[in-house]
């Protein structure tokens, strides 16, 4: 039976049905998941019971994997995961719940900001695949923006502004943001800006994009301040509730979704209760502007 994907929201988002992730995919599957990915930007794969290397070997059908280095503070020793996958859980190498002190859980409050994964890095990230293996009874919503449907809204004035815009992304400006300031000279130099596009257009449909996030704190020419409020504006415009989608959680779900085209965050949860989720991440194709204008 090949897949069949039902919409779920007016603008994107897609729910798959007819594939169990445990198996291979067959070259078809994929082909209409790609397509899938194409048309909505965020697919919902229910009842997905995985192990990790199940879930790298999916991700794996779509590209390579996209490199884990520069994406967090935890150093080797303090790593739960053996299987190499991302750890996005509030669980410490022990499997307890990570203290609300830490500098751990710090850095990861960063991710209830509105972001678009590794825009931080020259070459952005392609698609995240999430897994939710052991949920909280309460919150944790994941949400997605269409930063597709949102360009199209811009008004034409707003359209010529940000067209040939470069901003610079960084790690630093998000964890920044709130308050998590404390990086370690090591940590700077990992989190170095990189330029990105703010307007992309998909390699596929030709369809133009925003791309935001909230590691975008500099637009190279403007003053700081300016920069800020202006991408503040665009994010508010951006994630109105007519452009996005909140995911309420069941066991076992997997997410996927396109990078180029979405921004996501996390919603608060009880966070003395466990929230064990894990992501693969297919890696981008090229930079979205030259990064030797950034040295």
């Amino acid at each position: 039976m090949p897949v069949a994907i039902r919409p779920l929201h007016p603008v994107f988002v897609g729910e798959v049905s007819a594939i169990d992730l445990r198996q291979p995919a067959r070259r078809d599957d994929v082909t209409a998941i790609e397509a899938g990915m194409d048309q909505y930007a965020v697919l919902v794969f229910r009842d997905q019971v995985i192990a990790d290397e199940q879930q790298q070997i999916f991700t794996d059908n779509f590209g390579k994997p996209n490199p884990k280095q520069g994406g967090n503070i935890t150093q080797p020793a303090q790593q739960r995961l053996t299987s190499g996958i991302g750890d996005l859980s509030n669980l410490d190498q022990n499997g307890a719940i990570i203290s609300a002190d830490d500098r751990r859980w710090f850095f990861k409050l960063g991710d209830r900001l509105w972001h678009s994964d590794s825009s931080y890095r020259a070459v952005p990230a392609k698609y995240s695949l999430l897994s939710g293996r052991v949920l909280p009874s309460w919150g944790g919503n994941t949400e997605f923006a269409d930063l597709r449907a949102a360009y199209d809204a811009l008004d034409a004035r707003t359209k010529t502004e940000v067209e040939g815009l470069v901003c610079e992304h960084s790690l630093m400006f998000s964890r920044g943001s709130i308050g998590f300031e404390e990086l370690t000279e090591a940590e700077r130099q990992s989190f170095r800006p990189v330029r990105q596009r703010l307007v992309r257009t998909h390699p596929v449909t030709r369809r133009k994009s925003l791309f935001l996030s909230s590691y975008a704190g500099t637009i190279p020419g403007w003053t700081v301040p300016e920069a800020r409020m202006f991408l503040r504006d665009l994010m508010e415009f951006a994630t109105q509730a007519r452009f996005v989608y909140s995911h309420i959680w069941r066991p076992f779900d997997l997410l996927m979704w396109d990078n180029r085209t979405t921004v996501h965050r996390a919603r608060r949860f009880d966070r003395n209760e466990t929230r064990n989720v894990r992501r693969t991440t297919v890696a981008g194709d090229e930079p979205t502007v030259a990064q030797a204008e950034a040295a």
